[in-house]
């Protein structure tokens, strides 16, 4: 068979047959390969979850607002009013560069630490439930522990994309596990533990992304544990908690209260539910059922389906930034996908696991669905970096280039400059001009760059680099006209000077 024949069957036959002892490798539909597509599915599955969350919070908050003498419709419309700011600050991440977001880390990870120092001062601390957690703003109340978490992913990634792609283990120790040991003691202070759990999330992400080797994870899984065990054992809150997890049954009237309630609600909704507002148990019945045990009136109203379809889209929201972390060209891209990836998708987990009885109550709220302001605004800033950093893909960016957009378009989503933003862009500095009179130094002048034109006769002497250049041609006679006094070095004598005879 010639060169040709063999060619054309190499064109016909473009799928690669599997080697022997290897699987031929899943693949998707052909849309999933397209440029934008990361950063369609951050947009629809984080939009799908916060519809989702602004609905059953005004269904699960209307009747607990209605027994305390308030309009049904208040909770749901704070909510609302939290979600259009988190909106803005969605879009304001959207425009920020990633190099401008590495280059204010270190000072934003300072101002938290201020933070959750501040919040344990009792005139400037809020306590509720027994934990000194939130600053009171006025018009609401706000949580440092949920700026910690962003400020942490956000300042580890650029720590660790620092130092390249060739981390050792002191790299990726020493800057980031001296810090999340700071915080979570300041965090056990006050205390909230749901706050550390979720920072833990966010280290092990950073960690994992940086390729931490296996035998450092099982020594590390060996001492959180341990820790876990300590911080359980001397408190008598988190020790009621975790015994509540394990026989609910035991106490249903006080530690297993809230986790007995959950169960009826999951098992009233079945498969397809009792129907939106028809929810017995947000009837002042069980705790905390807009915020931490949202999950459980989802189940009770929409059923299993419903539930299904909330894990399906956190699944959804999981592979897209890990597909932003894998098609980046940006390390520092890559490690913050990750981190923010694992933390959302996490809590999300943590949150899930104990409203249906499979992990102790830690008291983490249901991202993008779960009431509170601070964590909404924050969780759709998150959502904008992530929508940030999938425009930033190098094939988004020839793409959006390509692509005719209007007015509105350019201004409200710019097209990324760069695929890897510098974190200190250099600035231009304008050349000063010398001052009058002033001489420069030799070395200060610039070197004339040789011509690619053929040097003509009277100038061969000059290109020869074993022969002076002539005296004509020197640049520092040339652009410094010389005092009369610098051209001849020799002192005049003065016999030798004009107008007199000897």
């Amino acid at each position: 068979m010639d060169g040709r024949s063999e060619s054309t069957r190499t064109r016909r036959t473009p799928r690669r047959v599997p080697a022997a002892g290897t699987r031929p490798r899943l693949r998707g539909p052909a849309w999933l390969d397209g440029p934008m597509t990361s950063c369609h599915l951050v947009i629809g599955a984080a939009g799908l979850l916060l519809a989702i969350g602004l609905v059953m919070v005004f269904s699960a908050s209307s009747i607990e607002a209605a027994l305390a003498d308030q309009p049904a419709w208040r909770p749901g419309v704070d909510q609302l009013l939290f979600a259009a700011l988190g909106l803005v600050a969605l879009g304001v991440a959207v425009r920020l560069p990633a190099g401008l977001v590495r280059r204010w880390s270190p000072i934003a990870l300072i101002a938290v630490v201020v933070l959750l120092v501040a919040v344990l001062v009792p005139g400037i601390g809020v306590e509720y439930n027994g934990s000194r957690a939130w600053i009171s703003l006025g018009f609401t109340d706000f949580q440092p522990s949920e700026l910690s978490k962003l400020v942490v992913s956000l300042w580890g990634a650029h720590v660790l994309a620092v130092h390249g792609r060739h981390l050792t283990v002191k790299t990726l120790l020493l800057p980031l596990v001296p810090v999340f040991v700071l915080l979570c003691g300041l965090l056990m202070l006050e205390p909230d533990f749901g706050a550390v759990i979720s920072l833990l999330l966010v280290v092990m992400g950073l960690l994992y992304a940086g390729g931490l080797p296996g035998r450092l994870w099982a020594i590390g899984g060996a001492t959180v544990a341990t820790l876990v065990v300590l911080m359980v054992t001397t408190s008598e809150y988190r020790m009621a908690r975790v015994t509540a997890f394990l026989h609910p049954f035991d106490d249903p009237t006080d530690t297993g209260f809230q986790a007995i309630r959950g169960f009826y609600a999951l098992a009233t909704g079945g498969l397809w539910g009792v129907g939106l507002g028809n929810s017995a148990m947000k009837w002042n019945l069980l705790p905390e059922a807009e915020s931490d045990y949202i999950f459980a009136i989802i189940g009770e109203e929409l059923g299993f389906l419903g539930c299904l379809v909330v894990i399906t889209l956190y699944a959804v929201l999981a592979y897209a930034g890990f597909r932003i972390a894998r098609r980046s060209a940006d390390r520092f891209v890559s490690l913050a996908s990750v981190a923010i990836t694992v933390w959302l998708v996490g809590q999300a987990a943590l949150n899930m696991g104990y409203v249906v009885g499979l992990l102790p109550v830690t008291g983490v709220t249901l991202p993008l669905v779960s009431a509170g302001g601070t964590s909404l605004v924050l969780t759709l800033f998150i959502v904008g970096l992530l929508i940030r950093f999938a425009r930033s893909e190098p094939e988004a960016i020839e793409h959006l280039r390509r692509a005719p957009r209007g007015r509105l378009a350019r201004w409200s989503l710019p097209v990324p400059a760069h695929a890897v933003d510098p974190v200190r862009p250099r600035k231009a500095r304008p050349e000063r001009s010398p001052r009058p009179g002033a001489r420069r130094p030799v070395d200060a002048h610039p070197v004339r760059r040789p011509s690619t034109d053929v040097p003509r006769p009277a100038d061969r002497r000059s290109t020869d680099r074993r022969a002076p250049a002539p005296a004509a041609r020197r640049p520092d006679r040339d652009r410094v006209p010389a005092r009369p006094a610098d051209r001849d070095r020799t002192p005049v004598r003065p016999a030798d000077r004009p107008g007199r005879s000897r």
